[in-house]
């Protein structure tokens, strides 16, 4: 999971990377004010006596076609379960990166705050269901003139897993290829993304530094290489090296998938066997059996069977062979 997050990190450190996500999956009108094509990353490590930013999240400066900048924070969220608290978080990682351009005299030109914008991206199982807005984590009446004094924050989230497969396909986008990658544990599937993925690097020959990260992270899902196995760093060589593992797979859950099916059957036999002579032996001492007494026995399992197939050499009843 380190090495996943760690290329994961990389893939969003590409800014072409981080325009299509922002264009791809926030879409607001007002984007069209940011020069996306000219964002910078900025490589900034503020800290504060009470928390600081961690080293995963990124920051970058885009200029607004109207002059001045506006902050991104990109926050990798890789938690097994959503956050309830990312409002008062972003507040608090917010508030470093101001308090670092205000230390480092980065202010526009009247002196006041840069508009920053908060946006998770959020890769786990559960669905994100947590408050936006940090309002929604103050516990105030609606009516009361306190609300004037409390800070007020708000982050937009990119839930991978709410999206579904058709809406991802139809976005030509590699953030929408890298979330159908990330819910696609199919093999074939992945086969199949990486040859998407392929084909989309040829139509966008800008983005070739990605190419690398991309490969990385499908090599990674092979699993662990074997004694003198080298995981190729060309995205080709990875794809058919997946393709052959993927016939691998197909092959041994096939075998496990037998040899599990021939346990199960082997299995329920002996039980049917130890069922039929129960019934046998109960016959022969007390006579017809009863319909639910006969259910009983089909439905019993190996432990009661055997318990009542001692019992019934001495018992006096059919009642104390089942009690």
């Amino acid at each position: 999971m380190a090495d996943h997050d760690s290329v994961y990190h990389k893939i969003f450190g590409h800014p072409g990377m981080v325009s299509q996500l922002l264009r791809d999956f926030l879409a607001k009108p007002w984007l069209d004010d940011l020069d996306l094509d000219r964002m910078e990353r900025l490589n900034a490590k503020f800290h504060a006596e009470t928390g600081e930013r961690r080293e995963g999240d990124m920051i970058w400066r885009i200029p607004r076609r109207g002059g001045g900048d506006t902050y991104l924070m990109l926050l990798l969220e890789f938690q097994s379960t959503p956050d309830r608290w990312m409002a008062l978080r972003a507040l608090v990682y917010v508030g470093l990166l101001w308090q670092h351009l205000v230390r480092e005299k980065h202010l526009p030109p009247d002196g006041r705050l840069p508009p920053v914008l908060p946006v998770v991206v959020y890769n786990g199982d559960p669905r994100w269901a947590m408050p936006l807005a940090l309002r929604e984590l103050v516990g105030l009446p609606a009516d009361t003139p306190l609300w004037r004094y409390q800070p007020d924050m708000r982050y937009h989230i990119v839930d991978e897993g709410a999206f579904s497969e058709d809406d991802l396909a139809a976005r030509d986008t590699l953030a929408a290829l890298l979330f159908r990658l990330e819910a696609s544990p199919d093999p074939e599937r992945v086969v199949a993304l990486a040859d998407a993925i392929l084909a989309w690097f040829g139509r966008h020959p800008g983005f070739d530094g990605l190419r690398p990260l991309f490969a990385e992270l499908l090599g990674g899902l092979m699993g662990p290489p074997a004694s003198g196995v080298r995981v190729p760093e060309e995205l080709l060589e990875v794809r058919n090296m997946l393709a052959t593992r993927a016939e691998e797979w197909k092959r041994q859950w096939l075998q496990e998938g037998l040899e599990k099916g021939r346990a199960e059957g082997l299995t329920e036999g002996l039980m049917k066997g130890e069922a039929a002579l129960l019934l046998r032996q109960l016959e022969r001492r007390f006579g017809a059996l009863p319909t639910e007494v006969r259910d009983r026995v089909a439905a019993a399992d190996t432990a009661a069977l055997e318990a009542w197939g001692l019992r019934v050499l001495d018992a006096g009843s059919l009642e104390d062979v089942l009690r």
